[in-house]
């Protein structure tokens, strides 16, 4: 591997590894001190942290189906290393780096919760729009995804992103 792209990767990597580490410790927290206890409400009737174990995906959707969001959480990871290693090792991706960092953390985040204890661990809760419960890693991935929309969308033109079907040779 060239200089520079090992030089992205540990980017990315530090990156990852960060955002992990507070992924886990929030959800620590939520689980030392939120777990059986009343809601503590930081603005009433707006936001408040609301312990609750996700055992589905978002809106309470496909209920008690580990294997599958493990399955599906592995094949995402990889698919994200996959485009990792394709990316051109030059500052203009720098962006597309960091989405794929924040998109990695969120998905291996609450990928760790399923694997280790059957559910993810969820604690903010916007009860002025009845919001899902979420958590960090919920964050990363909804805003690296908003990101990646922007800039797939209105940034990168399509010949930037040739790197995703093009062969080596």
């Amino acid at each position: 591997m060239k200089e520079k792209k090992k030089q992205y990767f540990l980017f990315c990597g530090a990156g990852i590894a960060a955002l992990i580490f507070l992924d886990q410790l929030t959800k620590y927290l939520a689980r030392a001190y939120l777990k059986g206890q009343k809601d503590q409400v930081w603005i009433p009737n707006v936001f408040q942290l609301h312990y609750l174990e996700n055992r589905g995906a978002a809106f309470g959707l496909l209920q008690n189906q580990k294997m599958i969001f493990l399955v599906l959480c592995v094949l995402f990871l990889l698919a994200v290393l996959w485009s990792l290693r394709h990316m051109p090792a030059i500052p203009y991706y720098i962006p597309l780096y960091a989405i794929a960092a924040g998109l990695f953390a969120g998905a291996a985040g609450n990928g760790i919760d399923r694997a280790i204890y059957g559910y993810v661990t969820d604690f903010f809760y916007f009860s002025l729009i009845d919001f899902p419960v979420f958590n960090m890693a919920d964050i990363y991935v909804v805003v690296s995804g908003l990101f990646l929309f922007l800039y797939v969308g209105f940034w990168y033109k399509e010949e930037d992103l040739a790197f995703l079907w093009r062969k080596k040779g």
